[in-house]
């Protein structure tokens, strides 16, 4: 596999300064004041409900309003602009029952945003890259939105891979540099995204850079789905994006502190675009701060050498860029955090290290197995997964570190009560905080546990005893997924 001519411009980007990003692209649009018709245009027209608020149809219907955007970001500074796809997968569509415009969607805004970028390359010069913004969509992998029934899903993990893929495709026909999920509120959500970007590469054959970015969503440190900074960069970090950062809920300020956590262990570029502080409904942008505000919060990020990437979020308009363009230009981008290779990193809700061979001793509760438990074994018979989840919870009360979690049994359907189960688990947030090891000798059973969980895991375990070939294609399918592996040494 080759490396994208964009993958290593970027790199020597970043190694000389701090990279600027574009701003909002939903703020800009509201002051342009658009009506039902704008958003139908010609193509759709005959929708038979309504279209106002669809943001993304705009690059198709009204692509210069959208072109118009992307050309004044660049004329403010910024290095990198979006393309208006935050809402491009057939999921997110189907709230407007166009599915089937998806791929139209993003390459339309594709070409928009890189015809901005080329025009401005022949006025100025100055070579600049179009990311391709994939949004979380509106649904969650992790959660159900059903509180009486916890372990059902409205999204699962191959649904998203599939959306993502669609995407993917659709954005790098249209000539992005960047793959770019961001507002990441569910890390499965993100993994899958991740895993279908991966696939795209390994069938193309080509790799673009890759960034990624969380949103936290409070005061806590954690996302919505209730991990924190530290437990996030473990459950993706396999990916080997360029860069990792957060964006939008906060502000600058209320940003800071789970930035400087991020910057500490990534060992990758960091990128941070805020909302411009909190919400206000009497701005003209909705939010609180002006450009010289926001600049000056970043500032002071910039003197703290935590960035590598900087733009805004929510309530930003060319001005903020501008703004911070000028204020970070000239200081020295951060350095990526050299990591203990030795160490074992891994995650639920919670971070969970194993520091090379001083490390203590490591507790993996081992009764949430049927094979080891008799009470678990008869609580999964009986359909008992309520009495199952109290097994899991003791475990981790006791001292657990990682709870092992097996359901090999011939009078079980394995696949589907890993699935339950490791679904239940995520809706208890005092046993989804310790890494999950998913212990099967089926590899679909093990695959069935890794699409269920947002954290890294660990697979318990793969061998050579089916051969080489099999072997690293279960290794290779690991690694995608992000899962530590446990290797069985057979004689």
């Amino acid at each position: 596999m080759k490396d994208s001519p964009s993958l290593q411009q970027l790199r020597e980007l970043l190694a000389r300064r701090i990279v600027i990003l574009d701003g909002a692209m939903g703020t800009m649009i509201q002051r342009y004041k658009l009506t039902e018709r704008d958003f139908r245009g010609d193509k759709f027209k005959d929708s038979k409900i309504d279209l106002q608020g669809n943001n993304d149809l705009l690059s198709i219907t009204r692509p210069d309003i959208i072109k118009a955007i992307h050309s004044q970001y660049l004329e403010a500074g910024a290095d990198i602009i979006e393309t208006n796809t935050f809402n491009g997968t057939r999921i997110s569509q189907a709230d407007y029952q166009l599915e089937d415009a998806v791929y139209d969607i993003n390459f339309a805004a594709a070409r928009i945003a890189k015809e901005a970028a080329l025009e401005f390359y022949k006025k100025t010069n100055r070579r600049v890259f179009v990311a391709g913004a994939l949004g979380p969509t509106n649904r969650t992998a992790s959660l159900s939105p059903d509180v009486n029934n916890p372990a059902f899903r409205s999204v699962s993990f191959d649904d998203l891979v599939k959306a993502y893929k669609e995407q993917v495709q659709a954005l790098v026909d249209g000539g992005v540099d960047i793959l770019l999920p961001e507002t990441t509120f569910d890390t499965l959500n993100l993994k899958a995204a991740l895993f279908a970007i991966e696939d795209f590469f390994e069938e193309t054959q080509v790799r673009l850079p890759v960034m990624v970015s969380v949103t936290i969503t409070d005061a806590s440190g954690r996302t919505l789905l209730g991990q924190t900074i530290e437990a996030f960069w473990y459950s993706v970090r396999h990916a080997k994006p360029i860069s990792v950062g957060i964006n939008c809920a906060l502000g600058a300020t209320e940003m800071r502190p789970f930035l400087a956590a991020l910057s500490e262990i990534a060992d990758c570029h960091i990128s941070c675009y805020p909302n411009a502080g909190l919400p206000n409904p009497l701005s003209d942008t909705g939010y609180d701060e002006t450009p010289e505000l926001t600049g000056k919060f970043l500032k002071g990020f910039a003197e703290q050498g935590l960035l590598n990437i900087v733009g805004g979020c929510c309530g930003t308009t060319p001005a903020h860029i501008a703004a911070i363009a000028k204020i970070v230009k000239d200081y020295k981008p951060r350095i990526p955090a050299k990591v203990d290779s030795k160490s074992l990193t891994l995650s639920g809700l919670e971070p969970f290290i194993v520091k090379d061979e001083k490390a203590p001793l490591v507790m993996i509760g081992e009764r949430t197995n049927v094979t080891g438990s008799p009470k678990f074994a008869r609580l999964i018979k009986e359909s008992n997964f309520e009495g199952a989840l109290v097994v899991a919870r003791q475990q981790v009360e006791n001292g657990a570190n990682i709870i092992d979690i097996n359901f090999d049994e011939g009078m079980l359907d394995s696949e589907a009560c890993m699935a339950k189960f490791l679904h239940l688990v995520a809706s208890e947030p005092d046993i989804a905080k310790v890494p999950i090891m998913i212990d099967s000798s089926k590899w679909s059973v093990i695959e069935a546990g890794l699409k269920c969980c947002q954290g890294k895991c660990v697979i318990n375990s793969i061998s050579l005893k089916e051969g080489e070939k099999v072997f690293l294609e279960q290794a290779t399918l690991a690694k995608r997924y992000g899962a530590a592996v446990v290797v069985m040494a057979f004689d």
